[in-house]
């Protein structure tokens, strides 16, 4: 019994052996690790992110304590859009589906999701880079409005170009 058990344990190609038997069923496991790949990714932006949004929270206190009250509109708003980005990423369908997308999606289609989701990290280090820009205007080394205004049209534009990924993965599927 130990013989026949070690024999078909070192044979550790079986997952291989299956993929080759069953028609489909290694662009499935490939789509599987896509979307598992996906949703980690996304969590891990998320989380990054959500460290940004306290940054910002923080910031945005310090202002208001200061007697910034005219401006705290404005972070309000900036706030909301970043929030906005934040809810998107957390709450987006898997970036890869379907048993037959396999058929669906080549190296040009990958390529093209691999740069959005490349850009989600981007856009954790510009969140950063603009929060830390606001926290320096707050400390008297800039211009608080413009400061929040960048961070506001920022936070805007990371929505927009979520959008466009989930657009890009509608043309695919």
């Amino acid at each position: 019994m130990t013989d026949l058990y070690d024999r078909i344990i070192s044979q550790r190609q079986g997952l291989e052996r299956i993929f080759a038997r069953i028609p489909g069923f290694r662009g499935y496991a490939e789509m599987n690790a896509r979307r598992e790949a996906d949703r980690m990714l996304r969590e891990h932006v998320v989380h990054l992110l959500k460290e940004q949004m306290t940054r910002l929270v923080n910031a945005e206190k310090k202002l208001i304590s200061s007697g910034g009250l005219a401006v705290a509109g404005k972070t309000r708003s900036a706030k909301t859009q970043f929030q906005v980005f934040i809810d998107k990423v957390n709450t987006a369908a898997p970036g890869y589906s379907g048993f037959y997308a396999a058929e669906k999606i080549g190296p040009d289609e990958l390529q093209r999701i691999y740069a959005f989701d490349a850009a989600l990290l981007d856009y954790v280090d510009k969140f950063k880079t603009a929060i830390d820009g606001l926290s320096d205007a707050l400390s008297g080394q800039g211009d608080t409005e413009a400061k929040i205004g960048e961070l506001e049209t920022l936070a805007q534009e990371a929505v927009s170009a979520f959008d466009m990924r989930e657009n890009v993965l509608r043309e695919i599927y």
